[in-house]
């Protein structure tokens, strides 16, 4: 007498079937649906004026860089746009975790230099986007940075 597994193989794979299904069901019902940015699509609208910023910004020699020796950033404007009135604000974006971003003035010294402690920053990446005016022209800087772990 020979026996016939296809009954118990076809109602195996349809079991086997339904628990994939619910388990993707399951994890897209609970998984995070936050946007990096709130405002993305309002920031979208203004890129071309960032553009134009960035290339303004790289043409007067302004930089961002770490130092990690003393664990700190800075930020390095052109004394010559110091002397025109200068408006601006540092942003600390986080990617992985927005509840972590910051928004600074932008204050430089009368070097030209703002020096931002990194002590309190949670380690990983972060991207440090400085925005300014002077002379009435807009200047836009970007850079990652990695702060070590603590």
């Amino acid at each position: 007498m020979k026996s016939n597994f296809w009954p118990v193989g076809i109602l195996a794979a349809f079991a086997l079937f339904f628990c994939c299904l619910t388990a993707v069901i399951v994890i897209a019902a609970t998984h995070s649906e936050t946007m990096v940015n709130e405002n993305y699509y309002e920031q979208e609208l203004t890129f071309q004026d960032q553009i134009d910023g960035a290339g303004r910004a790289q043409k007067s020699g302004a930089m961002i860089y770490s130092d990690s020796a003393n664990g700190s950033i800075i930020i390095t404007v052109p004394v010559s746009r110091l002397v025109q009135k200068l408006s601006g604000t540092v942003e600390l974006y986080r990617p992985s975790e927005p509840k972590l971003d910051e928004a600074l003035p932008l204050t430089p010294r009368p070097d030209g230099t703002q020096v931002l402690d990194t002590a309190k920053l949670a380690g990983g990446l972060w991207v440090v986007r400085v925005r300014w005016i002077a002379g009435g022209k807009n200047y836009f800087l970007e850079q990652k940075i990695s702060v070590a772990t603590k």
